[in-house]
């Protein structure tokens, strides 16, 4: 049966139901009538006669339960209010979203109260459907900026975030299994369907019932308008926040700016991404400083800054950092640590990755694709260009084909089929992070070769759900990795995880502890006079672990023997150590990549757009 006559034969003259009208009862049940036909089509007799059946049954059913039909019209009536007040209304986050925040007359409803007032049947049919549909988007939106703001500290960019959705439900799939992502997806296709079925058949119940009671509703819009008209005025607040709202307006034009700005950015990136201030420097006036040494850049996963300040996870985080300091200065290494501005949160690492290699603000996937599809110079490519080092990139998380390599200058690639690993996966982590290093040692950096190294290598064992997580075992027992097998049984489920944001935090702070632990081991067991090490973390945590209004900080380390290498960033006034001080310098991530050159010797000629 179709919506429209579900509705609008709800309450007429003669079925028993006691209520005062404005218009004649014929012309009431003429209009419904016509409703019906407008939002079906035309219909064979059969099913006019099976119709016409349906509606005879259901006036009936009225007739002889008179107080009834009238509690079930009222009721749905408000339900329908209610639905659309919500969706005008409703936050675009989840610490907004209280009760108060509905305590609000918005500007949409009275509008669209008067729209429909004016509007002749057929018109007014449309309107209503159209109104629906609108107040399915604005309410769409609203739940994606939800969680883009719990998990990337960000509202949702419809010009942008389409492309995240895949990795979203691959992130799900690997996390929780292909059955759970499979209903995910479903259930969310569902969910958007049932909203727009709903909030379109509330829109025709009420604007059915509004141009029943034309005159009723007619003063009431009056009214509701003056009022809103008085509070804007004179700015007339209540629970905090203004009595008159135009919130659904504002985010869907705040969406609409988001997009169109976007799209102008990508234009402008384009331009931008062809000067490079290193672009036309000859090989041999790039890093003359760092010759004969191996060089290594190693991302650790959702390494932010809020692992070293926040009081659930900073403690053991700290206490990691002082250890593996001390362990680091009694195998001859010392540290220098600062702050970079990562220019994602929460996610989409490559992001963060690329910033720092490239130079430039990579903070969409837009962007990314943009830079890695030329030739703009990467850090790792520099060394590349050269000819003086052999070039790798050690990636676990990369389980496919990755045509970024070329653009990031490697000349081998090793993900994560090509390291070895017989044992369990961890959430999404392939393998732990021991496990990576130990075999990036035995098929690579403990190899001898003609040229010295320099190696591009991500850490994922500090990747979210954070359960379960890997465990230290001895450097000599790792194998194959199936040592692994017990202890990823007795892991936690990432489900209990992700559902506690107590627990989340204190898992996440374990797998920081972890990485790093990995990583400095490492280094004190196989590092060379000759071996330098930058490492960093390419991101904050999501929202939800490092805190609403989290900075975008991560910290960065450069570890050596040679003195004179750290000599070189002596005027970068970094903190002595593997923790950087609260008040170390903080630069913007793209801003490593040319301080990082220039440090050690590269002389700038500029390439132009």
């Amino acid at each position: 049966m179709p919506v429209f006559t579900r509705f609008s034969g709800s309450s007429q003259p003669g079925d028993g139901v006691p209520e005062a009208e404005d218009e004649p009862a014929g012309g009431e049940r003429e209009e419904a009538e016509r409703g019906a036909t407008a939002a079906s089509g035309p219909a064979p007799e059969a099913s006019r006669t099976s119709l016409g059946h349906r509606l005879t049954r259901l006036r009936g059913w009225r007739t002889r339960h008179p107080r009834a039909a009238r509690a079930l019209h009222l009721t749905t009536t408000a339900l329908a209010a209610a639905l659309v007040l919500g969706a005008l209304l409703l936050p675009n986050t989840l610490p907004a979203l209280k009760a108060v925040s509905f305590a609000r007359i918005p500007a949409e409803a009275v509008i669209g109260a008067v729209v429909v007032l004016a509007l002749p049947r057929r018109p007014r049919l449309v309107a209503a459907v159209l109104y629906g549909l609108g107040l399915t988007a604005l309410t769409t939106v609203n739940l994606l900026d939800m969680g883009f703001n719990e998990y990337l500290g960000r509202g949702f960019n419809a010009a942008l975030d389409w492309d995240l959705l895949p990795d979203a439900q691959a992130y799900v799939e690997d996390t929780l299994g292909g059955g759970v992502a499979t209903a995910v997806t479903v259930g969310a296709v569902v969910l958007v369907l049932l909203v727009a079925a709903v909030m379109v058949a509330a829109t025709i119940r009420l604007a059915t019932v509004l141009a029943r009671h034309r005159v009723r509703a007619t003063k009431g819009a009056l009214i509701a308008g003056t009022v809103w008209v008085t509070c804007s005025a004179l700015g007339l607040t209540l629970f905090g926040g203004p009595i008159a709202s135009e919130r659904g307006a504002g985010a869907l034009r705040v969406h609409a700016q988001r997009t169109v700005e976007s799209l102008r950015d990508e234009a402008a990136f384009v331009q931008q991404s062809k000067a490079d201030t290193f672009g036309n420097t000859p090989p041999g006036q790039l890093l003359p400083d760092l010759r004969g040494k191996d060089v290594i850049f190693t991302f650790i996963e959702s390494y932010g800054r809020s692992a070293l300040e926040d009081p659930i996870m900073a403690p053991g985080v700290d206490r990691t950092l002082d250890t593996s300091t001390k362990a680091l200065e009694k195998a001859g290494f010392a540290a220098r640590s600062g702050w970079l501005t990562s220019a994602t949160y929460g996610g989409s690492s490559w992001l963060g990755h690329s910033t720092t290699m490239s130079g430039l603000w990579i903070d969409n996937q837009r962007r990314y694709r943009t830079v890695s599809a030329g030739d703009h110079l990467t850090l790792t490519k520099a060394f590349q260009k050269t000819g003086a080092w052999d070039t790798v990139g050690v990636m676990p998380g990369v389980q496919k084909g990755w045509p970024e390599e070329k653009w990031y200058g490697l000349d081998k690639l090793y993900d994560s089929r090509d390291l070895g690993y017989r044992g369990p996966k961890f959430s999404w982590s392939t393998m732990p992070d021991q496990y990576a290093l130990e075999a990036f040692q035995r098929q690579v950096h403990g190899k001898k070769r003609d040229k010295p190294l320099m190696s591009f290598v991500i850490l994922t064992s500090s990747h979210q759900p954070w359960a379960p997580l890997p465990k230290m075992v001895g450097w000599d027992e790792l194998g194959d990795g199936s040592v692994f097998d017990s202890i990823q049984k007795a892991g936690n489920k990432a489900s209990d995880v992700l559902t506690d944001t107590t627990k989340s935090r204190e898992e996440y702070g374990k797998s920081i502890q972890y990485s790093v632990t990995s990583l400095t081991q490492w280094l004190e067991r196989y590092g060379t006079d000759d071996t330098v090490l930058v490492f960093l973390g390419d991101h904050q945590p999501i929202a939800r672990v490092s805190g609403n209004g989290a900075s975008r900080d991560v910290p960065v380390s450069i570890v050596a023997k040679d003195p004179k290498v750290l000599d070189k960033v002596a005027g970068w006034n970094w903190t002595e150590g593997l923790k950087p001080d609260r008040d170390a310098p903080v630069w913007r991530m793209d801003s490593f990549r040319d301080r990082f050159l220039k440090a050690f010797g590269s002389t700038p000629h500029p390439s132009k757009g």
